[in-house]
């Protein structure tokens, strides 16, 4: 048996509650330099608790093959990977301000 969203109403499989979340988010990237020179690529600005920012987390250290961690609602990925962070942002549907 399939379940219902609680926000829209609709079965699971027909829930487009994530993908409106996703059109309303503006992504921000930017770096900061760290202890010992590090550099640290922060994406912030996403906020709707629809979207799992521990799945996305994992899909963007995946493309950039780096580490990273979550904190609140930052995303952080070790290293300085502006470009390709912003292009998968961009296909995932979100909109992308790079700083």
């Amino acid at each position: 048996m399939a379940g219902i969203c609680n926000t829209c109403g609709l079965p699971d499989e027909l829930c487009m509650c994530q993908e409106m979340a996703k059109e309303q988010q503006r992504a921000v990237i930017s770096t900061v330099r760290r202890r010992y020179g590090k550099m640290v690529t922060m994406v912030e600005g996403i906020d709707d608790s629809a979207i799992d920012i521990g799945k996305l987390a994992k899909l963007l250290k995946g493309a950039c093959a780096s580490g990273g961690t979550v904190k609140g609602r930052t995303i952080e990925l070790q290293g300085d990977h502006k470009k390709r962070v912003a292009k998968v942002l961009e296909q995932n549907g979100y909109r992308v301000e790079v700083r």
